[in-house]
């Protein structure tokens, strides 16, 4: 959760930023722009291009022997998941941004917003509605994903069930009741999130209210698309 959490923050910062639109003529601000970019999308490409148990390998092992590095395992794990997440999640809030019309950029410009005004008041509330599912499917990889932080000794649920395993001499119950528990968490978590989208849809049906205040129109919202 922790480390999802702090991936989300990364992902909306770097995503409003790579969608800030670069000015025509040359300047400071055009080429730190440029600048910035470049780098987000090494950041991107490369967190999303490879797999979190071999950047967690990296991360902690190739720290500690090029560096001297001695990082604390959970704090390790937490930032290895946090910076894969703030990738993915910095790709979705940029497709959510595209994806608004551009007539309501047009209007916040014709009424004088600034940039960053336009995304607060107008843009980043339609966002957080359309890249919801897609962040809550995130979440839900994560959940499954830390399991490959056992590489690195972090006692999470598959290294304890895998303890548990060899103390035993029995596989198949401990791995039965860990399936089951990653099954309650996934479950739980996709509930919350669908109750949350209902609840940003608002309600199916609603009134429009006309020139005669008592003559009351109800329609459907699909009849309304």
């Amino acid at each position: 959760m922790i480390g999802t959490i702090i991936g989300l923050l990364i992902g909306l910062i770097l995503g409003v930023v790579r969608t800030i639109p670069q000015p025509d003529k040359r300047s400071f601000k055009r080429y730190a722009l440029k600048t910035l970019h470049f780098v987000t999308t090494c950041y991107i490409e490369f967190f999303r291009g490879t797999p979190m148990i071999v950047q967690a390998m990296v991360i902690y092992y190739g720290s500690a022997i090029a560096f001297g590095w001695d990082m604390n395992r959970i704090f390790a794990a937490i930032f290895i998941v946090s910076i894969n997440t703030g990738a993915y999640i910095t790709e979705i809030v940029r497709g959510g941004i595209l994806s608004i019309d551009e007539g309501q950029y047009e209007g916040a410009e014709a009424i004088g917003m600034s940039h960053w005004q336009t995304m607060r008041i107008v843009i980043m509330p339609q966002v957080w509605r359309n890249i919801l599912p897609a962040t809550g499917n995130e979440f839900v990889i994560n959940i499954k994903d830390t399991s490959v932080l056992n590489v690195i000794s972090v006692t999470e649920l598959f290294f304890q069930t895998k303890t548990v395993s060899g103390i035993n001499f029995d596989y198949f119950g401990p791995f039965t009741v860990a399936c089951i528990l990653y099954l309650i968490m996934t479950f739980s978590v996709t509930r919350i999130l669908r109750f949350v989208e209902k609840k940003l849809d608002g309600p199916q049906h609603y009134d429009l209210v006309g020139g005669n205040q008592n003559q009351i129109v109800t329609l459907d919202k699909e009849v309304q698309k």
